[in-house]
C-alpha cells in the first residue's frame, strides 16, 4: 500500500471521526475521550505535514481546545462546575491542564461511599495517568508544529499536576503510583499501579524536559526513576507491547539527541539503579548516542519477549468477534518504529553488536503490523461488534498505524 493511498485512507478515517465526535462540523454534545483524542491530534498534524493543507492543523488546534474545555472542566451531570483545577475562569483559560483532564467515560465517577465494582469502574469517569501522558505527548507535538510555547507549557503543567497526584507512599514504604484517580485528584479510584506507568512517565517527562529547554521536571524525573527501579516491564498484551516499542522509539530520539542518561537498566527488563546514585540526571561522558544503551536494551528485551508470546498465541488467526482492534493496532503502531526508527537506528548502532542484534530481532516481527492493518481494513471485519462498539478509538488508531509519523516523533 503506497503512502498516497494511506494518506487518502487516513483522511477519510479522520473525517469520519470528526463528524462522529462533534469536532467538524462543530456540534453538541461533544464526544471527547482523552486517549482517542491524543492520537487524533497527532493524526491531524501528520495529515498537515503530508498535505500542507492548513485545515488539518486547524482541526488539531480545535481538538485541543475542545478537550481542554470539555475534559478540563466538570461534567454536565456533576453538581460541581467550572475548571476541575478549581481555578477561576480567566486563570483556568491560561492554565487549562492544571487540574489534570478527565478520561471522558460515560458514567460519573464512583462516589466516596460507593462500593467498588470492577465491571462498572471501566465505564466510570476519573483520571488515568497513562491517558494524561498521551495528552502531554500530543501537546508537545502541537507545540513543535506551531512553534507556540504555550502547548509545551501546558504539557509541563499537566506533568507536574499528574505526578504530584498519582504518586503515593504506601504503608510498606517507598513511592508508588495510583492507576486511576478521582476527577478532582483528591482520592484514588484504583490504587494499584499500572505496569508501564512509571516508565511511560519517565520517558514522557524526559521528552517534555528536552522540549522545554532542559529546565523543567528534573525533580519529577528523578522521583519517577526511583519508582521504576525493580519494576518488571515484560507483557504479552499487544497494547502494552506497542507501548514499550513507542517508548523505545522515544528513548532513541530523546536521549540520543540530548546526550543525557538518567538510569541504567539490566537486561532482565527491571530498572535497577540511578546512574549517579542520587536520582539526578547525569551528563553522559562517552560516545554520543550510546549512553542509553542499557535502558534501550531492557525495553527492547521486554518487547521482544512479549512479541514472541503474542506471535505464538494464535490470536491473529481468531475471527474479529474475539479480537479487540485498538489493542492490536497499538501493537502495529509500536511496530512502526521497525520501519521508521529501528532500521535507521540499527545503522547508527553498527558499533554496538548487542543492540544491533535486538534491532534485527525486532525487524522479524514488523510484518505483523501489516497483517493487523489489513485485517482491520477489511470492511467485513469492521462490522464485528468488537469494532462497532469501540468505533472511534479503533478508527483513530488504525489511522495512526497507517500514518504514524507525528505520533512517533518527539
Amino acid at each position: 500500500m503506497t503512502g498516497d493511498t494511506n494518506t487518502a485512507i487516513v483522511r477519510d478515517l479522520m473525517a469520519e471521526f470528526a463528524g462522529l465526535t462533534g469536532l467538524d462540523p462543530p456540534r453538541t454534545p461533544l464526544r471527547r475521550y482523552l486517549w482517542t483524542d491524543a492520537y487524533a491530534v497527532c493524526n491531524y498534524l501528520e495529515l498537515f505535514r503530508r498535505t500542507g493543507d492548513g485545515v488539518y492543523r486547524d482541526l488539531a488546534l480545535r481538538l485541543v481546545d475542545q478537550v481542554h474545555h470539555t475534559l478540563g472542566r466538570h461534567r454536565d451531570d456533576d453538581p460541581r462546575t467550572g475548571w476541575i483545577s478549581g481555578l477561576p475562569d480567566e486563570e483556568g483559560e491560561a492554565h487549562p491542564t492544571r487540574g489534570g483532564l478527565r478520561i471522558g467515560k460515560p458514567l460519573p465517577e464512583r462516589r466516596p461511599n460507593d462500593l467498588f465494582d470492577e465491571r462498572l469502574e471501566w465505564d466510570r469517569d476519573g483520571q488515568y495517568y497513562h491517558y494524561l501522558t498521551k495528552w502531554m505527548h500530543a501537546l508537545n507535538r502541537v507545540g513543535r508544529t506551531t512553534g507556540d510555547p504555550a502547548y509545551v507549557r501546558w504539557a509541563v503543567e499537566l506533568a507536574e499536576t499528574a505526578h504530584a497526584a498519582f504518586t503515593c507512599v504506601p504503608s510498606s514504604g517507598g513511592k508508588r503510583m495510583y492507576w486511576k484517580m478521582s476527577i478532582d485528584l483528591s482520592r484514588p479510584l484504583v490504587p494499584s499501579m499500572g505496569r508501564h506507568d512509571p516508565l511511560d512517565g519517565f520517558v514522557t517527562y524526559s521528552e517534555l524536559r528536552a522540549a522545554a529547554g532542559g529546565t523543567d521536571l528534573s525533580a519529577e524525573i528523578a522521583e519517577i526513576a526511583r519508582i521504576c527501579r525493580g519494576e518488571p516491564l515484560a507483557t504479552d498484551d499487544p497494547l502494552g507491547i506497542g507501548a514499550l516499542l513507542f517508548d523505545a522509539g522515544r528513548i532513541v530520539q530523546i536521549l540520543d539527541g540530548s546526550g543525557r542518561i538518567v538510569q541504567i537498566l539490566e537486561g532482565s527488563g527491571r530498572i535497577v539503579q540511578i546512574l549517579d546514585g542520587s536520582g539526578r540526571i547525569a551528563q553522559f561522558s562517552g560516545r554520543r548516542g550510546f549512553a542509553h544503551e542499557s535502558l534501550l536494551a531492557s525495553v527492547l528485551d521486554a518487547a521482544l519477549s512479549g512479541l514472541a508470546r503474542f506471535a505464538g498465541s494464535g490470536t491473529l488467526r481468531s475471527p474479529p468477534d474475539y479480537r479487540l482492534a485498538f489493542r492490536e493496532l497499538g501493537l502495529s503502531i509500536g511496530l512502526s518504529i521497525g520501519l521508521r526508527g529501528i532500521g535507521p537506528l540499527a545503522e547508527r548502532m553498527r558499533e554496538n553488536p548487542a543492540l544491533s542484534r535486538r534491532a534485527d530481532a525486532l525487524m522479524r516481527y514488523v510484518p505483523l503490523a501489516k497483517t493487523i492493518e489489513q485485517f482491520w481494513m477489511d470492511d467485513t471485519n469492521r462490522k464485528a461488534v468488537t469494532w462497532t462498539q469501540n468505533a472511534e478509538i479503533n478508527m483513530v488508531m488504525l489511522a495512526t498505524s497507517l500514518a504514524p509519523g507525528e505520533f512517533l516523533a518527539v
